[in-house]
């Protein structure tokens, strides 16, 4: 009897121990997922944390971590990589042994947002048209140029090549970025090191910056554009700015020669409207006031006693602001509904609105406010 009893509870004990083993290896490979609902999981000691998720963690001895946030990077490096490409400009030098020799020199960078081969840059890259530019890929094949599409007002420019089935990158929403996100950058780093990649975060957006070409000639001034701390370095103008989806949100197109880790991005959502119509027309057509203008400031209206908004510094003779009455010393202050300053400039709002358009002008003229009826034209090629 006494044996029997001790058969029973040496076969509970073993019943136990199967138990504990299975319940407690059930509960290590689901406690990553039951943990997140535990209402005092933050007061859990780290080591008794799972994982986060997509963390890849090799054996303690070779002492290798890498996290989410490195893996994130990486598989966008991979994917969006492809479809970097770095535009060379086609030159002649006279060598005295050997005469005229041609070459190429790195100048920029671009990167394909479809497949039949419509390429975005900045338009200071490719702004000497008499030059020949050549696109080259990342696994070294080359493209004619055919055709270049610029708006010189946004430092934007569609080229196109002769080619099908290439890899594209998606166009993200530049209105979502906020303040920290980390970014990345890709470009033709000197204009020797190509597909360079940079990592940072944005450091400020609604930042204004002059724009120059590549010979360092001032070309025009940009409002409300995107400031990062991802090192851009000559020969990255043009490339494209992604988030950690892989998505682009920018295009890199200057850097600050005063000060180190500042670069200046063109938000996407700006240029979207503008490719939408390139892909419909096979041209960029654009709506065209014929004025250039000066921001004023906050503080700026309010040391001088006048209101924000656009002052006009010339008119175009028989553009649509000529023939709606704009003068100069204007400052227009609204357009429709929307007031004109520093984060919604004159340019950023009429890149809403289409050729042909009608809109209504609130202008502030020697202290008077007056409303002009204004139809867009076209912007010149």
């Amino acid at each position: 009897m006494s044996s029997e009893k001790s058969l029973q509870k040496q076969a509970l004990f073993l019943l136990g121990i199967f138990l504990a083993v299975f319940l407690g290896g059930v509960g290590a490979v689901t406690y990553p997922n039951w943990y997140q609902s535990l209402p005092f999981k933050d007061f859990v000691p780290g080591f008794l944390r799972p994982a986060e998720k997509g963390e890849t963690v090799v054996s303690s001895d070779q002492k290798v971590i890498r996290t989410v946030e490195e893996s994130a990077v990486i598989d966008v490096v991979e994917k969006a990589s492809p479809a970097v490409v770095s535009i060379l400009a086609d030159t002649v030098e006279f060598d005295l042994n050997r005469g005229p020799v041609q070459s190429q020199q790195g100048i920029g960078t671009g990167f394909i947002i479809d497949p039949s081969g419509i390429i975005l840059t900045n338009n200071h890259v490719v702004s000497d048209r008499t030059i020949k530019y050549t696109v080259l890929t990342k696994d070294n094949k080359k493209f004619s140029v055919k055709k270049i599409d610029s708006d010189p007002g946004n430092d934007f420019a569609i080229i196109k090549i002769d080619a099908k089935n290439l890899p594209a990158l998606k166009l993200g929403d530049s209105d979502s970025l906020r303040v920290g996100q980390k970014v990345i950058a890709i470009g033709n780093a000197l204009g020797r090191f190509t597909n360079t990649v940079t990592v940072g975060v944005v450091s400020g957006i609604g930042r204004g910056v002059t724009a120059s070409d590549s010979l360092g000639v001032s070309q025009e001034t940009l409002e409300n554009v995107i400031q990062t701390d991802a090192a851009l370095n000559p020969g990255n103008s043009g490339g494209p700015l992604l988030d950690l989806s892989g998505n682009v949100v920018g295009i890199n197109f200057a850097v600050s020669q005063a000060a180190e880790n500042i670069g200046f991005v063109i938000p996407v959502n700006r240029v979207k409207p503008i490719i939408s119509q390139y892909q419909k027309t096979g041209k960029i057509v654009r709506p065209y006031m014929g004025v250039s203008y000066q921001i004023i400031s906050k503080d700026v209206a309010s040391v001088q006693g006048i209101p924000e908004g656009a002052f006009i510094r010339q008119v175009v003779p028989e553009a649509a602001a000529d023939q709606a009455g704009v003068r100069t010393g204007d400052i227009i202050t609204k357009i429709d509904d929307q007031e004109v300053n520093e984060t919604n400039t004159l340019s950023s709002i009429l890149s809403k609105y289409k050729v042909g358009d009608t809109v209504e002008l609130l202008i502030n003229r020697d202290g008077r406010n007056i409303k002009l009826k204004l139809k867009l034209g076209e912007a010149p090629q």
